[in-house]
């Protein structure tokens, strides 16, 4: 039980490996996912005490600034100093059986250091990371779909049916990127075409070289 964690050796071993890494971060949220209903009928906020829901709840949210995030340090006593009281009354409520790190288990984080981690809060830090994932997948789309239409125009005014070849648009998008094109100014985009149509030559003939 977690009133031990701290006081008695653990096997690392055996010991399940946290899966977020110290570059996990989620610096831009201010807030976390709280599962009211959950916590109203846990046996921790029917069977603890006052003080040490308190703390829990305390420990919860110091966890999201540790890194990796959503873990704690092992050692009482610098959670003690975390929390701001003192050390041995600390580790008495510990040794509670819905103590402050009620849940609160070893596990093993990146770099092979030992820190608790808790079910819950990992699996909210789980599903923002994705949430975040999700975002930012969205804004690059919506990013390279301004940035393709962007380049569709520009191109019309040089060639408006090129500018309809979906193909030819995506080509020169990657073919601008991969050239670390910045700032697509008339010389980027007229070599980008004159690329683009030294590839079809090239298809051409390649197409040319394989039927004879």
């Amino acid at each position: 039980m977690l009133g031990a964690v701290g006081l008695q050796p653990v096997a690392t071993d055996d010991l399940p490996e946290y899966p977020l890494g110290i570059e996990d971060r989620l610096d831009s949220h201010y807030f976390m996912a709280w599962e009211r209903r959950r916590w109203l009928n846990s046996d921790m906020r029917l069977k603890g005490t006052p003080e040490c829901r308190a703390l829990y709840f305390d420990l919860i949210n110091i966890a999201y600034d540790q890194a990796p995030v959503g873990t704690l340090p092992q050692d009482l006593d610098t959670l003690a100093k975390l929390l701001m009281i003192d050390p041995g009354h600390f580790r008495a409520l510990c040794k509670l059986d819905y103590g402050p790190l009620h849940k609160w288990t070893p596990c093993i984080c990146e770099g092979g250091e030992v820190r608790l981690m808790h079910p819950m809060v990992l699996r909210s830090l789980t599903e923002a990371m994705s949430r975040k994932e999700d975002n930012r997948a969205k804004h690059e789309a919506a990013n390279a779909a301004k940035r393709l239409q962007r380049l569709r125009m520009t191109v019309a005014g040089y060639h408006a049916e090129l500018a309809k070849n979906d193909a030819a648009i995506r080509w020169m998008d990657e073919w601008l990127i991969q050239e670390g094109c910045e700032y697509r100014n008339a010389s980027w985009i007229e070599r980008a075409m004159r690329s683009w149509s030294t590839h079809m030559f090239d298809l051409g003939q390649a197409r040319t070289g394989s039927v004879r």
